[in-house]
């Protein structure tokens, strides 16, 4: 009778397990859509560019602006939405924000559709628009760390920087198919998907009660000060490595999109399936890198940090031999750099999402979410430089690459960013030797404090 009691109490742990895990796997693809969403605020415009410039008689760098604008309110605000997702929840400023996001690109195609000179209208829209994307895609990365611990986290990371990468690979073609109608109904996308998107992070996403999850404002920032105090040199220079890899990928595209368009010629929904190979093989790379990632996080993250800048900066050299002159060459080029950005990503999401507690994650990795959007917003306009000084753009480019892995290779501790339950025995040379390490690390009392998870 003990035994079937046992047995049945074995099956109910077991089924309970189970249906946790499917519930966390739906959970984890409703996060995907966020930054799949997100990255069609600038991808999906960047091969349409060239025909705002001559509906509308926009500079290159006027064009430019169009990106910058949604990008640096976004950055301002990611902050301050990470901050009050950890003190209200994430799903609370993540679905009205995704409606702010879906309003600013219907009121961009209206201003478009409707007014006779529209660009001003457009950019207050586009800034409407980057003020709702501001509580996206960190506070996804927030709850994906809070749902997965351990090596799974690094896995979910990947998963949802791949599905950024796909939206930069799909965004550029449906660009490209939506301005063959009419040049202004990528606006309008936005809306249809944002909506839905907004009501499946609302019924989906739970999350724990405001008073597990809440404490003293005072002890809040006493949290958050320790963290940086302790790890502030890896912290600050992951941030800039995120930050540098979105300049310059964002900057490359915007200067391609222009090159096909004015020197070979290509049509729209030629130019965005061209732009889509150098963004594909990133969404490839970051997928598999967060695989790889969650088997071997503690010895291999800041490696492929520093590979994926070395990547990027020797594609950065390369590329302006054959930017203007073969197109083939060009685009191969950009493949190895789109390879060195899916990799180094996933890397430093896993490293700042992992290196603070629960009660601090959403401003950290808001905080780094800010400065990639500042990244973004600064390399349409720098690269449109290129169009005249092509080599210094480019090599200035690279170096910012060898600088930031240069500075992760002596500044990112692992051990540090990474909590316990992930760097048990990876990287050792002695697997056995470490497993009993870890076994006996574990047998200590936990700590006080919220250990990191």
């Amino acid at each position: 009778m003990a035994q079937e009691t046992h047995g049945a109490h074995r099956a109910s742990a077991s089924g309970s397990k189970s249906q946790d895990q499917k519930s966390h796997a739906m959970k984890l693809w409703v996060l995907c859509l966020v930054p799949f969403i997100m990255v069609l605020g600038n991808s999906m415009l960047i091969p349409v560019l060239p025909k705002m410039m001559k509906v509308m008689h926009l500079t290159l760098f006027q064009s430019g602006l169009i990106i910058t604008i949604f990008s640096i309110p976004a950055g301002v605000v990611i902050p301050v939405a990470g901050a009050l997702s950890d003190r209200i929840g994430r799903r609370v400023i993540m679905a009205p924000s995704l409606i702010l996001y879906g309003l600013g690109g219907l009121g961009a195609g209206f201003a478009a559709w409707l007014l006779p000179h529209p660009f001003v209208w457009i950019m207050a829209s586009r800034l409407l628009q980057g003020i709702g994307a501001g509580g996206t895609y960190q506070l996804a990365m927030a709850v994906a760390g809070d749902m997965f611990q351990s090596k799974k986290r690094a896995s979910a990371l990947g998963l949802l920087e791949a599905a950024n990468g796909l939206g930069k690979v799909i965004s550029p073609i449906a660009g490209s198919i939506l301005a063959l109608v009419v040049w202004f109904l990528p606006f309008f996308a936005y809306g249809v998907l944002s909506f839905p998107v907004a009501a499946l992070i609302w019924f989906v996403i739970k999350e724990p009660k405001k008073t597990e999850r809440a404490g003293g404002f005072g002890e809040y920032w006493k949290g958050l000060k320790h963290t940086f105090a302790t790890k502030g040199p890896s912290i600050l220079t992951t941030f800039l490595g995120g930050a540098a890899v979105l300049f310059i990928l964002f900057g490359v595209l915007s200067y391609l999109a222009d090159i096909l368009e004015k020197t070979f010629r290509y049509g729209e929904i030629a130019r965005g399936l061209l732009i889509a190979i150098p963004v594909m093989a990133s969404a490839i790379t970051s997928y598999v890198s967060g695989t790889v990632l969650q088997q071997r996080i503690a010895s291999w993250a800041r490696r492929i940090v520093v590979m994926g800048m070395l990547l990027i900066a020797a594609a950065m050299v390369v590329e302006p031999f054959f930017a203007t002159t073969n197109v083939v060459l060009a685009l191969g080029v950009l493949v190895f750099q789109g390879i060195g950005t899916g990799s180094v990503l996933p890397a430093i999401n896993t490293m700042v999402t992992s290196a603070t507690t629960s009660k601090e994650r959403g401003v950290v990795t808001s905080l780094y979410g800010s400065v990639r959007f500042f990244g973004v917003a600064m390399g349409p306009p720098v690269f449109s430089m290129a169009m005249s000084h092509r080599y210094v753009v480019f090599w200035g480019a690279a170096a910012l690459a060898v600088a930031s892995g240069l500075l992760a290779w002596f500044l990112i501790n692992e051990k540090q960013m990474l909590p316990k339950k992930m760097r048990g025995g990876g990287g050792s040379e002695n697997p056995k030797k470490s497993g009993q390490v870890h076994r006996l690390r574990h047998r200590k009392p936990k700590a006080s404090r919220e250990k990191l998870s």
